[in-house]
Parts: structure tokens; sequence; C-alpha cells
């Protein structure tokens, strides 16, 4: 089920704790750390960059697949059309100096979580995140 925070300017602690107090979320302790990190930098970006002024809507929530089991992270918002994974990774071999600003952030949700998709649809910009919850067999 989705919330939407409407305007969204000045809420990214508010909408990020809704998000992580999901009743989908984890215990363990590692893996909400990793997805802690991740909502964070999605939700900063939409509240940051999508809306001149932080002066539109989100809607944030998420959703367990129990045959997984698979956390789903949705966010969703009308402002500019950004598809972040179509930002080039930062070369994180080079110094901090070095290195081009910005995408940072997107590279850690991309190395943090399972899967990362975006589709623009019905002018909405629309991200999803999974994380599997259970141990991966090795």
């Amino acid at each position: 089920m989705l919330k939407r925070f409407n305007p969204i300017v000045d809420k990214s602690a508010e909408i990020i704790d809704f998000i992580m107090t999901s009743p989908d979320m984890p215990a363990d302790e590692g893996l909400r750390f990793k997805i802690h990190l991740s909502v964070e930098e999605a939700v900063e970006n939409v509240v940051d960059y999508a809306y001149e002024g932080g002066m539109g809507w989100l809607e944030a929530g998420t959703q367990l697949d129990e045959n997984g089991p698979v956390l789903t992270i949705i966010i969703k918002d009308a402002g500019v059309p950004f598809n972040p994974l179509e930002k080039e990774d930062p070369d994180v071999t080079a110094s901090a100096e070095e290195r081009k600003i910005g995408g940072l952030g997107i590279f850690l949700c991309k190395q943090l979580m399972d899967g990362i998709s975006y589709r623009y649809e019905d002018g909405c910009n629309i991200l999803t995140m999974t994380k599997h919850l259970a141990p991966s067999a090795s």
C-alpha cells in the first residue's frame, strides 16, 4: 500500500521513517541498514530534484512477497522525468578529488539492493527496489 506525502518539502525524514517502520521490514539489522541507506538516497533525490521547491507529491510503500521472501519498495512521483539507472556509475577507483560530482548514491543503491528498476508511466517516475530477505544458499 502506498502513502502519499504532499508537499514533500522538508519531509524526507518522515517519508524514510514511514518506509522503514513498515511491518514488511526485516528484523535483521544488517539488511535494515542496507535498505535504509538505499531508501534514504532514493527519497532524498526525489525531494531535492523532482520538483522545484519540493512542492510536489511522493507516494511510497512496501510490499512483501512471501513466496520469496522478497521486500519491494516503491517510490513514485510526478516530478521531472528522471531515470537514475541511466546515470553512469562513478569511477570509485579514482580519488575523491578526481571523481565527478554526483551519482554515488545511485551507485550505492545498486550495490546494496538486489534489484532496482525504473519506469515512467502516466506522467510519473516509478522507482522499484527489491531486497531478498532469506539468506542465499552458498
